[in-house]
Formats: structure tokens, C-alpha cells, sequence
């Protein structure tokens, strides 16, 4: 069984060119219909899902009447922006038939990397699907140039995982699994079942890339399961083809490549945080915050802050300190440090009032803190 995936609560689903555009031949909407079908079950059963989707570029070609990829990038570009509509309505179409609604959402490396836009793309995501909205992501191949780019949507769909802190990332694709050898080459070729996450051997096992449609190979599949593995989420590698395989993975059954993480999500996320080396400033506690933080696992509030040093923008990590100067705690603040200023020693019900937009009620959720 593989347990791992069947308590899953928030999954990330990746499916590939090749599988959303039969081959590059035109969108595949009774695939799109399945997958749709499937999402739309693991949501009754209280799963949280979000769609990492490419395609946009192979259904862009179509509509052109294109019959090759071009290699100019504001041709490219042109054909992700027709490809992109034609993309976005059919799973438009195909989740509202289950009555789910869905979201675009078009991303950079340059969000990722931008700690402030990462933030907000969190906050986006998280308030998407708190709303039971199923996201549907795709790299922003409009804009993007080779400085920005993700480059595959593997990529895009493991740090996708970190962002929303899932525990579970399926990347269906037109193979079985990740194989020890090449099985278009190897007839002896055998599926490996299980695996660690980020084993050597593995990427050795993964080399080459992919199709003439496809950006990545089962390299970038196993590089993104090495990277979701770092935020603790486990990875499965799956045929998008196997009948009903969201449902059977999210009922334990072993189908495909299960690559496992060694750490939890949170303890990943907490050990990122004491590991931070550079603090963007510092917050002084009252005894009583110090106390909801240490004896309560709180939450730190507004209210509880009673100085702040140094100049931070949202998003950056801040020591906290105890009446005496000890640092007790550090994480990931919701506010700058001239907004912290004016809503410190105040109920967090007062900042939508002293800022004129409130973000989140808390200065650092527990989530992003971690205890010194």
C-alpha cells in the first residue's frame, strides 16, 4: 500500500504535454475530462488539489496551424499566449461539469525566487483553495525569457509543492514509472517501485530527455521529486493512461514510481528557518507573547510586540526576542517593518483600520516560526 499518498491531504497533480495534447496532436479533451473527473473525487473525499498543466505551447501550435515547434522565443511565446486560452477553457469546461471551479495561474522562477511575490503567490494559492477552487498552473511562457524561465513544468510543478506546502506530488506522464533502464531501448528494462527521494542512482537510471513535444524527460521527473522531497512531499511517477489512477493512488494502491521524502513538511520548513543565517531584523516580546509562543505554540500577534528593529519587507525572516534580549523564536513576518511599527501593541482586529488592507491577522504564524 502506499500509505504515503493515501494521507495525503493537499496533492500537486502535473500532467504533461504529451498526455494533455494526445502527442502534440491538438488537446485531448477526453483525457482533460478524466483527470477533471478524478480531481473532482478526491475533492469529495476532502482532498486538496492543485493542477500543474503544460500544453499551452503544443495547443498553441495547433491553432496556428503550425506543424513544428519553432525555436524563436517571441514565436514560442506567441504560440503559449493562443495555446493558453484554448488550455484554460477546456478545464474551465470539463471541472465545471462536476461543479468545481478553477483559477489560472500563470508563474515565473522570478515569483519563486522574489520572497515577497512568493508570499503572495502562497497567499493566492492557500485562499484558492480554502474556497475548494482547483488551481490550475502553468509556467507564464508569454513572458518568460531563458533568465526567468523555469524551463520544464516538472520544475515548476515541485516547487508548486514547497509553495503550498502539499504533501504529495503525482506527475503523470506517458511511461509506467522510471524505469532502470530505457525500456525503448532495454526490453529487460524494470520499473523500480520504490526509491528515496534524491538517491544518486536514480538520476542515473533517468538520463536523457524527453519527446519533440515534451521539454523535460524522466531526468526532470526525478530532479523535481528531489526537490519536493526537501519540503518533505512525497513524489509518484505514474502513467496518465492507467485508468482511474488519481483515485487508486489517493486508496493506497502501488501504481507507478513511488520516491519518498526522508522529513515531514513542517520539520523541513522549521529547519530552513533556525538554519536562516541572516535575520532582516528583530521583534521585542512582551512576556506575555513570549509565553503563548514557548507554553502555548501560538501564533505571534501584533499585540504582543513591543519594539521593532531594523528595515524588512514582508516575507523576511526576523528573530524574536524575550523582555531580557534573549532570541526565543524566529520566522517568516507578514508585514514590513514600518507597517509591524504602526500596528504593533494593537489587536490584530485594528489593522485593516491603521493599514488601510489587512493580509493576515497574524505578524508570524506558528506554521513559519520555529522555537530557539
Amino acid at each position: 500500500m502506499h500509505d504515503q499518498i493515501s494521507r495525503a491531504k493537499t496533492l500537486v497533480v502535473k500532467v504533461g504535454s504529451s498526455l494533455v495534447t494526445n502527442e502534440g496532436r491538438g488537446l485531448d479533451v477526453a483525457a482533460i475530462a478524466r483527470w477533471a473527473a478524478q480531481i473532482a473525487q478526491l475533492r469529495s473525499l476532502g482532498r486538496r488539489c492543485v493542477l500543474v498543466s503544460s500544453g499551452a505551447i503544443a495547443e498553441g501550435l495547433q491553432r496556428l496551424g503550425w506543424t513544428r515547434r519553432p525555436h524563436a522565443l517571441h514565436e514560442l511565446q506567441a504560440a503559449a499566449a493562443v495555446g493558453q486560452m484554448g488550455l484554460v477553457q477546456c478545464y474551465e469546461t470539463c471541472f465545471r461539469k462536476h461543479g468545481l471551479a478553477t483559477a489560472q495561474v500563470l508563474l515565473t522562477h522570478a515569483d519563486m525566487a522574489d520572497r515577497q511575490r512568493y508570499l503572495n503567490a502562497r497567499s493566492t494559492l492557500m485562499t484558492l483553495l480554502d474556497m475548494g477552487v482547483i488551481p490550475v498552473i502553468n509556467e507564464n511562457d508569454t513572458v518568460v525569457t531563458d533568465e526567468i524561465k523555469v524551463g520544464d513544468n516538472d520544475t515548476l510543478a515541485a516547487l508548486v509543492t514547497n509553495l503550498v506546502e502539499a504533501d504529495a506530488l503525482v506527475i503523470l506522464t506517458d511511461q509506467a514509472g522510471l524505469y532502470d533502464a530505457d525500456p525503448r531501448r532495454a526490453p529487460t528494462a524494470r520499473l523500480i517501485e520504490e526509491a528515496v527521494a534524491g538517491e544518486p542512482r536514480l538520476e542515473a537510471m533517468a538520463g536523457g530527455a524527453g519527446s519533440s513535444i515534451a521539454r523535460g524527460g524522466m531526468i526532470t521527473k526525478v530532479l523535481a521529486a528531489k526537490r519536493a522531497a526537501r519540503s518533505g512531499a512525497h513524489t509518484v511517477i505514474a502513467a496518465g493512461s492507467e485508468p482511474e489512477v488519481l483515485v487508486r493512488l489517493a486508496q493506497g494502491e502501488r501504481i507507478g514510481t513511488l520516491l519518498l521524502a526522508q522529513t515531514t513538511p513542517l520539520a523541513a520548513r522549521k529547519q530552513w528557518l533556525a538554519d536562516h543565517l541572516t535575520v532582516g531584523g528583530m521583534l521585542t516580546l512582551d512576556a506575555g507573547a513570549v509565553n503563548a509562543l514557548q507554553r502555548d505554540g501560538k501564533s505571534l500577534l501584533p499585540i504582543g510586540v513591543s519594539a521593532v528593529r531594523g528595515e524588512f519587507e514582508r516575507g523576511a525572516v526576523v528573530g524574536c526576542l524575550a523582555p531580557d534580549g534573549r532570541e526565543v523564536a524566529r520566522g517568516l513576518v507578514n508585514y514590513s517593518a514600518e507597517e509591524t511599527r504602526r500596528i504593533m501593541r494593537r489587536p490584530s482586529s485594528e489593522i485593516e483600520k491603521l493599514l488601510g488592507y489587512v493580509d493576515e491577522p497574524e505578524l508570524i504564524h506558528r506554521d513559519n516560526l520555529v522555537l530557539l
